[in-house]
This record gives structure tokens, sequence and C-alpha cells, in this order.
């Protein structure tokens, strides 16, 4: 069944909320006034941050939660996981948000051109792979192998999973046969809104395989099988952060990319399964 956008575009917030730690300190460990000065400053900064987060950041940015609102207390974290094209269309139409974490250039870059973020940069990178029913781990083992199974699920083409796998497929094609996107085409049931839809399908049995991130592979990590794509036939997914022009909190907002452009950051994307960017 092709899943397709009808009337408005649903909002499917998550609150993602940790217990507040509180650890008491040495007597001395801060001086009366640095004490109060900390407490003003976090206080002038309460809230709810809004975080507007790709479908497929969402398990990394959950890691990231807890320690931002300990060190931000008493702000919380409210995200919004959803496919990049959903969210760029929220922020269009005056939803309230503070950050926006893309799983492309594309819908970044046309916020950017409306006025609508300010100064995104890149933060980490992903790449497609196929995963796979585990009862046809042996029949589907490459790329080349795709073809052969009856029920494929993949992105709608406005979602950057969908703009990727099209990438991959007319890639494959220079190597694998003309005819190779075509016979992959032939045999897709279901176009999704964003990937984690792409990834429940394979892993309930719905479909028998879909192109998602690696992040995605490992958060199903046992639930399917996965099978990597050539180097030379894949492409890099750059995820882009911007703190949203319209922000509520916007200080909030600065923190919290700082957080995710941090060491923990870069340990919590590693995690889940992201990659390094390459060198332009």
């Amino acid at each position: 069944m092709v899943a397709a956008l009808a009337g408005g575009v649903a909002i499917a917030v998550s609150l993602v909320a940790a217990g507040r730690v509180i650890t008491a300190a040495p007597a001395n460990a801060i001086a009366p006034a640095a004490a109060a000065s900390a407490a003003s400053a976090a206080a002038s900064v309460g809230g709810e941050l809004v975080v507007f987060e790709a479908a497929s950041l969402r398990d990394a940015f959950a890691r990231l939660v807890p320690r931002f609102e300990k060190e931000n207390a008493p702000a919380k974290v409210v995200t919004n996981a959803a496919g990049s094209q959903e969210l760029r269309a929220q922020i269009e139409h005056g939803a309230a948000a503070d950050v926006l974490a893309s799983a492309d250039r594309k819908h970044m870059d046309a916020l950017e051109a409306q006025g609508l973020v300010v100064a995104p940069s890149l933060f980490t990178c992903n790449e497609p792979v196929l995963v796979v029913r585990p009862a046809l781990a042996a029949t589907v083992k490459s790329l080349a192998d795709l073809p052969r199974v009856d029920r494929i699920v993949v992105g709608a083409p406005e979602v950057p999973i969908g703009a990727y796998t099209a990438e991959v497929l007319r890639k494959a094609g220079g190597k694998l046969g003309a005819d190779f996107p075509q016979r992959v085409e032939a045999k897709v049931v279901s176009r999704e809104l964003n990937v984690r839809q792409v990834l429940t399908k394979v892993r309930l049995g719905e479909a028998d395989a879909g192109v998602v991130y690696r992040s995605d592979a490992v958060a199903a990590a046992g639930q399917v099988a996965v099978v990597a794509i050539p180097p030379e036939l894949n492409v890099a997914a750059e995820y882009p952060i911007a703190v949203v022009k319209s922000a509520p909190h916007g200080e909030l907002a600065r923190r919290w990319i700082k957080l995710v452009k941090s060491p923990a950051g870069a340990a919590a994307l590693r995690e889940a399964g992201f990659v390094p960017c390459r060198a332009r």
C-alpha cells in the first residue's frame, strides 16, 4: 500500500523526559556568588526545548536528552521525529520549534532560502543499507540479489531515504545492468513517509526487503538481516542542524547544537550507527 500525505501534515510529537539528577557538591566546591549566578542562568533558559529531528536521529538524540536536561535544569526537551520533508512543511506552516536536524541538505537549504532557519551546519553522516527479513537472508546476500524478492519497501521520492535510494539504484544500473533499477522498482509495494516506517515493515514481515540507514539497522539488530551496499554504488547521507529563526528558546537551541557537536554528541551518534562525514 502506497503511503501518501492527505490533508495537512500530521505532527507526531513524542515527549522524551529523563529524571532530574541532583548531586551534592562539596561545600567549598562552588562559591555562593557563583552558585547563585549559575542558578539564575539556568532559570533564565528554563522551559521546553522543542527539537524537530529526522526520524533516523530518534535513538541517537534520545541518548543526549538526560545529559542536556541535567546540565540545563529546569529545561526539558520535547522531540518531534518525522521525515525531513514533514518537518520542513511544519516549520513552513508556523509550527513552534527551536532546532531542526534534517537527514539531507535539500530540505534544510529550502528553509534557509526562506529565512526560516539560521546558519545550518553539518554535524554527522549516515549511509544506506539493505535490510532483509531474516528468513530471506540466504536469498539476498548483495545488492544484486534485491530483485529476487517479491516485496520491497522504500522511502517516497520526497523523503531523504527515498531520494538516496533512487541515487543508489541509478548508480547500480551502470554496474548491474541498465535494467536493474526497473527490476527493483517492479517489486516495490510501498513508499513510506519516513525511514522508520520502511524499517518497521521489514521488521514485522510486511515486506521482504527495504533500504534504510545504517543507524536504523543498528536499532533493529537481531530483527533483520543487514546487507551492505558497495561503496562505489552508495551515497553519503549528510545531516545538517540549525536553530529555527522563530525559536522560542534560542539560547537553549544553541546549547543543544553545541552538545550534539561535542565529543559526547559524536559518541552518541557513533554508538547509534552514524558515521563521520568524508572530507569534500
